[in-house]
């Protein structure tokens, strides 16, 4: 779905769902409290304030770089949100799998590091240590609670921040902004916006800040180029302005639904629009994994540019070590 123009500030609209927010937000409270087995391993949780684009893919993307360099090796989890495939048992994603197998994120997660898909949890957890992984990071595992976790990281968009501050579907959050900010062991805080600075300066919790980068070679490549920006992630609008910043010139945008599946017709539009503009088609990378290989587009890499990479790096050994000495007690 697509973010509806309500859920970013207060009006008649959200007015009127308010009572089933109010509904929506006890249930979510309830899902925030409620007790979750212990997995062997460490566990680090990821979760978005609102209802999609935050930033949490590229987060998980980060940490698992950054642990992946100090010798760890991390096992990325995912429910794989959008695959039509059959499986249930936890499965380790192999280049054999695609979008319907294993859905748009995962594949990107899978470039990154052992990620492995399944809707249990626990399951997943107990088949990541089998497969030799000596830590768990949970992409959007912060609000089912499914699994107790050692450090708890909320990602918040700093332009978006919580948008009306109401909870879906009268607005975007996941579960009320105080219940959020209480299971949160940190906040990760995407961009310069106010509002997501607002927002980390009522909180009594550590905020690190970081930066959707480009990628530098793809950016050249894309200085000075007429171009066409497409995207169905959460918020379009963020590649928009990455696209644009890269020097390119966007001469036209068109935006999808998140985890939007391309049809021929959307294809021929596309391709129809880049010809009428003498401009190249450039789209996401998430984007880009559920396009036929064929399909003419170029994919605008990103990545996430942590400010203070010592103090994540600080606040992730001392949860890895407190998880480590508990679980040998």
């Amino acid at each position: 779905m697509r973010a509806p123009a309500f859920w970013r500030t207060e009006g008649g609209a959200s007015r009127l769902l308010s009572p089933f927010g109010h509904l929506y937000g006890a249930l979510a409270r309830g899902r925030l409290a409620r007790k979750a087995p212990r997995a062997a391993l460490p566990t680090i949780v990821v979760g978005g304030l609102t209802a999609g684009g935050d930033g949490k893919t590229p987060l998980v993307i980060a940490l698992a770089k950054l642990l992946s360099a100090q010798g760890e090796r991390p096992a990325l989890l995912t429910r794989g949100y959008g695959r039509r495939g059959g499986r249930t048992e936890p499965f380790a994603v192999s280049p054999k799998d695609d979008v319907t197998t294993a859905g748009d994120e995962t594949l990107l997660l899978s470039r990154h590091g052992l990620a492995i898909v399944g809707a249990d949890r626990a399951a997943s957890a107990a088949f990541a240590r089998g497969l030799g992984a000596t830590l768990l990071i949970l992409d959007d595992g912060f609000h089912s609670q499914r699994l107790s976790p050692d450090l708890s990281l909320l990602v918040i968009d700093s332009d978006y921040g919580a948008g009306n501050g109401r909870c879906l579907p009268a607005g975007p959050l996941r579960a009320p902004l105080e219940a959020q900010m209480a299971v949160a062991d940190a906040l990760i805080v995407i961009g310069e916006g106010a509002a997501g600075r607002v927002l980390s300066r009522s909180c009594k919790k550590p905020v690190f800040e970081a930066q959707i980068v480009p990628d530098p070679q793809a950016a050249k490549a894309l200085a000075g180029r007429r171009v066409i920006g497409f995207a169905g992630i959460g918020r379009p609008e963020k590649f928009f302005h990455t696209l644009a910043e890269t020097g390119a010139d966007v001469v036209a945008t068109r935006a999808f639904a998140d985890h939007h599946r391309y049809s021929e017709n959307d294809l021929a539009e596309l391709t129809a629009l880049a010809r009428r503009q003498g401009a190249t088609l450039v789209t996401t990378e998430k984007d880009a994994v559920r396009l036929p290989p064929a399909f003419a587009a170029e994919a605008l890499p990103i990545s996430l540019a942590i400010a203070e990479q010592e103090a994540v790096l600080e606040t992730l050994d001392a949860a890895l070590s407190r998880a480590r000495l508990s679980r040998a007690s």
